[in-house]
């Protein structure tokens, strides 16, 4: 009888500790639980001194039974929290627990790797990503770390044969602990098909920005306990030797001093580091504006709200450093097909009085020089990027130049090979943000330079220097 009272009291708090724990945030419900606890000690002593009688309930003194009506029936000021940004989660108990989960589940590591991963059109490289990462790794480093892959899909069928393919190829680095593969279930995401489209993205770009803004939060929530520190990487990168012991000894130097994020890419989100506990404040943020903008801009935000001190730094804007530079350029007529992003204009940035900004290039873009006569040059040189988004930089992206002359070239051999069927020749292309070199003799005088852009990018981009260098007369 005493365990059935017992059991009776347990399934009673137990749905009020449930019911606390979806109207209000992590600090309320420990506050409340700390109550609870009293109750249930009180419920505890009522059972023993009766013996497990019927009259058990009777035995409850009055500030208890007051305590309990309170906890039940008080109407506290409503505290934000994950559900309040995201409120169909609320309709299944299951919309943040992965839907496919394999590995060791290793923790008390130094470095947790995110590797994020989806259905490509073309192949993926999720395989060569890992061999890369793994293959480098020493013994004792193989220890020291996990990695966790998470496949953004919610077709079963797709992430089952996904799963399949890393367990056939990764089968001792899964046994041992060192690789763990994820999925979300369908249920943690919301409606995406009525996204409000800004800064120029097509319907389908605001969406695949939203969908990754989300993958990247359930990815850092179930990695946050696992390590020290986060970082995180994309499916198709290559690893230097010794990058671990590079990145670990790095923040271990930093270790007395208070930082957020470490930049180990210039690339969007691929290479930033994060301190586990600090992850809690980057998905609530992420979760607040993840229908409004790119990752890497919500990121610039945080560390501006997080890290700035505006009335600190109010005084040094003389220290700014010049988000272009100005340059003497040949006259000319600029053209491009790249989205200009709020007044950036390409004719700005050839005449030096501000940087080009444009919106995620796509395979087939291209900036034109048109020059109103025709140029000899010495050299060029386009560098992307500024010191305010150091990841907006071209990537996949070719310099090439028009002859005036088409006819009556004499060329060697190394130059003929560059030239493309429209007359134009392939000279050069960007590589770590820059694109710098010489300009064939042979070649000149030039009609014409485009930057080609031959490769979808997933990052916007930024051109704060153009210099086309005449030969001197």
């Amino acid at each position: 009888m005493m365990g059935k009272v017992f059991l009776e009291v347990m399934n009673f708090l137990i749905e009020i500790i449930h019911k606390e724990r979806l109207r209000i945030a992590e600090h309320r419900t420990l506050q409340r639980s700390s109550e609870l606890n009293a109750i249930l000690e009180q419920f505890r002593r009522a059972v023993a001194e009766t013996n497990g009688s019927k009259d058990a309930l009777n035995s409850i003194s009055d500030e208890t039974l007051k305590l309990l009506k309170e906890l039940t029936s008080r109407k506290s000021l409503q505290v934000p929290n994950i559900y309040y940004h995201l409120p169909h989660l609320l309709k299944n108990e299951g919309s943040l627990r992965p839907s496919v989960q394999i590995g060791l589940g290793r923790t008390g590591v130094s470095i947790v790797m995110g590797i994020p991963t989806v259905k490509r059109k073309v192949r993926s490289y999720l395989t060569e990503t890992l061999h890369s990462l793994i293959d480098k790794l020493s013994p004792e480093e193989k220890l020291d770390c996990v990695m966790v892959v998470f496949i953004g899909e919610t077709d079963l069928d797709y992430v089952n044969g996904v799963v399949a393919s890393l367990e056939k190829e990764f089968s001792a680095e899964i046994s041992s602990g060192l690789v763990e593969v994820i999925a979300p279930p369908a249920s943690y995401y919301p409606d995406l098909t009525n996204l409000k489209e800004t800064f120029g993205d097509s319907k389908e770009r605001v969406r695949w920005r939203t969908k990754q803004n989300l993958d990247y939060c359930f990815l850092m929530m179930y990695a946050q306990k696992k390590g020290v520190y986060y970082i995180q990487l994309e499916d198709d990168i290559v690893v230097k030797q010794n990058y671990f012991s590079t990145i670990k000894n790095f923040a271990l130097q930093l270790s007395s001093e208070d930082w957020m994020i470490l930049e180990f890419s210039q690339l969007g989100f691929i290479g930033k580091m994060f301190q586990s506990p600090d992850i809690t404040l980057i998905v609530e943020f992420i979760f607040m504006f993840y229908k409004e903008k790119p990752i890497d801009w919500l990121l610039d935000h945080i560390l501006w709200v997080k890290v700035c001190n505006p009335e600190k730094d109010a005084d040094k804007d003389f220290l700014k450093p010049l988000l272009h530079k100005i340059h003497m350029n040949p006259p000319a007529e600029v053209s491009t097909t790249l989205k200009v992003y709020q007044g950036h204009a390409l004719e700005k940035a050839y005449m030096g009085e501000d940087f080009f900004w444009a919106v995620t290039p796509i395979a087939g873009d291209y900036i034109l020089f048109k020059f109103d006569k025709p140029v000899n040059i010495e050299r060029y040189l386009f560098h992307s990027g500024n010191p305010e988004h150091p990841g907006d930089i071209f990537i996949n992206t070719t310099i090439e130049v028009l002859p005036f002359k088409s006819e009556d070239l004499v060329l060697s051999k190394e130059t003929k090979e560059k030239r493309l069927e429209d007359g134009y020749f392939r000279i050069g292309k960007f590589e770590n943000g820059i694109a710098e070199g010489t300009v064939d003799p042979s070649l000149n005088p030039i009609a014409a330079v485009r930057l080609l852009v031959i490769q979808n990018s997933s990052v916007w981009a930024i051109l704060n220097e153009v210099h086309i260098k005449k030969l001197p007369n």
